[in-house]
């Protein structure tokens, strides 16, 4: 286990802003920093980032916490491993004491498959690197590619000896289980019988987008006709070849700081590329883009460019991938490269300044790229020409911002020399029937046809919300616990002016001269959180959401200890879900920013200044809606004919009668 010490450092030293940055594209926006969310693909963003308070909150997903939980969360971290990143990013030495056997045995299946594929990139590295074979075979053919031995060392390639089970043997032999050896794919267990998946074939790690190793792509060294040429790790619980992109570990820093990613098909095309200085580059690794990809390049940058070989039919295959990206709300622009070369072979054979200067002057927009590529195919044939210009249409439809579809509708009338006004009539007719297929399909997933007599089943849910006063992003109201509502505005209260000292009013019962009662106001000061914990102590109120009751001991805890509300405690929390419950409370502030009203003469009341009122207010309310409650039980008793203690009720009713008051509400 990580020490305590060590878990300290790491929180003094990181910072929420620098470590999130490495993974999703930040801008300024006041004191606060905002990007796209890297849990869902958004347009506009609603990721926010408080450098003050060192949380983060996903608004479109309703995510939050510190850099712990953005790790947990995003890279699908353990606690312990969030740690450690932490601690290699920050240079802090990590003190551990001893794992016992059963915490060995509460690793999970994923964090066993990550440590055998470690292992594996590891041995491949060592074997090619310091075996005879390795150097003869794997190291030579990776020094024939012109890579430097800096190089190999960044993208931690390797070599697997060409012997059946000499990787497996080594690996059971350091005690890694051969369940997870089958299940990453880096052994093939047939019967009785396991052997080496990359047996013979060099080695190329692939890595997430913090650097763990999720598989292989091994590429073989033989003349042999019947292996295939490159071969992959199979899908597993840690490997996805879709939502993958070869090298994004090494390029996204510089993408982010470019803003612009190279894309590219393969391997060797990443690796001489970032070697030739060009270092904001992925591959697709030979799949055919998918959405996946594209989104994680989103989270660093809008714009991509497509880097393509001379070979006409490799073109033809790949220019699918430009409308997904234009689907994505991205921009595209298209490099192509003289006839028999492609990206790795261009690299080696230019200077880093030529080959900046080539993406530079060669790069073009899709519409130009389309142009050139479709129309050498028409020879001029009307029909054909015709073709080539829906194609573009097809793909301009494809952009979700108005603007700049119509941008790119003026510029193909322009290049095409038709019409404006007829292309935007095509335009139109493409995203009319791209909406009816899809309201098709959505039809046909749903199950029958609607009768036509009868609104559609969304009318009734319409309705159905609008009488439960549906929110927003969220459930109805209905289902809303307004006890846990109530709950959550007082931790509200405690975590924000838990600390502040502020005037109470409290009305006392006092007997005049002629014995009658008579209210009276005492004024006296008080913290905000000790004013709390005396009203639900007396009401011995304890809450009913689990969450917020664990906040509200852990404040308890605190101020009993040290007399003080320390937030920063709760924000870094070890539970992850008060971590979480913490932040979201937080940066829910954050979000809305009252308009200057001053400037026209128009005065607004600070929370500070009204902070008696919404102590008081959120008291009395949990008692009202708790007494409430309490009769409408001893009600339910009576109808069900259960013996009842009408003084009770009529106890209740005056109470809440006289909360009532109090809040200046009609009971």
């Amino acid at each position: 286990m990580i020490s305590r010490s060590t878990i300290d450092r790491v929180f003094e030293s990181a910072r929420v802003e620098e470590v999130i940055g490495e993974f999703v594209q930040l801008k300024k926006a006041g004191s606060n920093f905002k990007g796209l969310s890297p849990f869902v693909d958004e347009k506009s963003p609603s990721f926010m980032v408080s450098p003050v308070k060192q949380i983060w909150k996903d608004f479109s997903t309703g995510k939050g916490g510190n850099a712990i939980s953005f790790l947990m969360e995003h890279e699908h971290y353990t606690y312990p491993e969030a740690i450690k990143w932490l601690a290699k990013k920050y240079n802090i030495e990590i003190e551990e004491t001893e794992q016992s056997s059963e915490e060995k045995a509460q690793m999970n299946e994923r964090e066993s498959m990550f440590l055998v594929s470690t292992f594996a990139k590891d041995y491949f590295h060592d074997v090619m690197l310091n075996s005879n074979k390795g150097k003869a075979i794997g190291l030579s053919y990776f020094k024939e590619r012109g890579f430097k031995d800096e190089t190999i060392k960044t993208f931690e390639l390797g070599y697997c000896l060409d012997e059946w089970d000499g990787f497996t043997k080594a690996a059971l032999a350091k005690g890694y289980d051969l369940k997870y050896l089958a299940s990453t794919g880096l052994t093939i267990v047939k019967e009785n019988r396991q052997f080496d998946r990359f047996k013979g074939r060099v080695l190329f790690p692939i890595h997430s987008m913090s650097g763990r190793i999720l598989g292989f792509g091994g590429r073989i060294l033989t003349a042999d006709k019947k292996a295939a040429k490159y071969l992959n790790s199979p899908e597993s619980d840690i490997y996805h070849k879709s939502k993958i992109l070869y090298g994004l570990f090494q390029a996204k820093k510089e993408i982010a700081r470019q803003d612009n990613c190279y894309l590219v098909e393969g391997y060797t095309d990443v690796i001489s590329f970032h070697q030739s200085g060009i270092e904001n580059v992925v591959a697709s690794s030979g799949t055919a883009l998918s959405a996946d990809q594209i989104r994680l390049v989103n989270r660093l940058t809008k714009n991509i460019t497509v880097l393509f070989d001379g070979d006409a039919a490799g073109i033809r295959a790949s220019i699918r991938g430009i409308d997904l990206i234009l689907e994505q709300g991205m921009n595209v622009r298209v490099v192509q490269f003289p006839d028999g070369e492609d990206p790795d072979s261009f690299a080696k054979s230019h200077s880093t300044e030529a080959l900046k200067k080539y993406l530079e002057d060669a790069s073009q927009d899709f519409i130009n790229f389309k142009v050139s590529l479709l129309l050498k195919e028409s020879n001029n044939d009307p029909v054909k020409k015709a073709g080539v210009i829906r194609d573009i249409v097809t793909s301009i439809s494809k952009i979700p911002d108005g603007i700049q579809r119509e941008v790119y509708v003026q510029e193909c009338a322009r290049i095409m020399e038709i019409s404006e006004r007829v292309l935007f009539s095509e335009l139109a007719q493409i995203i009319t029937k791209g909406n009816f297929e899809k309201s098709k399909a959505n039809r046909q997933q749903k199950g029958p046809q609607q009768d036509p007599n009868e609104p559609p089943a969304e009318y009734f849910l319409a309705q159905e919300n609008t009488q439960m006063g549906l929110v927003k992003g969220g459930v109805s109201s209905a289902a809303v616990d307004q006890i846990s509502i109530l709950e959550k505005e007082i931790i509200r209260i405690l975590l924000l002016f838990g600390n502040e000292e502020t005037e109470f009013i409290e009305e006392v019962e006092t007997a005049d001269d002629n014995g009658k009662l008579i209210l009276t106001s005492r004024k006296y000061n008080n913290n905000v959180s000790a004013e709390i914990y005396v009203h639900l102590q007396d009401d011995e109120t304890e809450f009913t959401n689990t969450i917020f009751q664990e906040i509200y001991s852990e404040i308890i805890h605190q101020l009993n200890q040290f007399e003080k509300l320390d937030i920063d405690a709760l924000v870094n929390h070890k539970n992850t879900d008060i971590s979480a419950a913490v932040t979201s409370i937080l940066m829910d502030e954050e979000k809305h920013q009252l308009s200057n009203w001053g400037s026209k003469n128009i005065e607004v009341k600070t929370a500070l200044e009204i902070l008696p009122k919404l102590v008081n207010d959120a008291v009395f309310n949990l008692r009202r809606v708790l007494i409430g409650k309490k009769i409408d039980e001893l009600v339910k008793q009576a109808t069900e004919e259960v013996a009842i203690d009408l003084e009770s009720i009529k106890g209740y009713t005056g109470l809440k009668i006289s909360l009532f008051e109090k809040l200046n509400r009609v009971v």
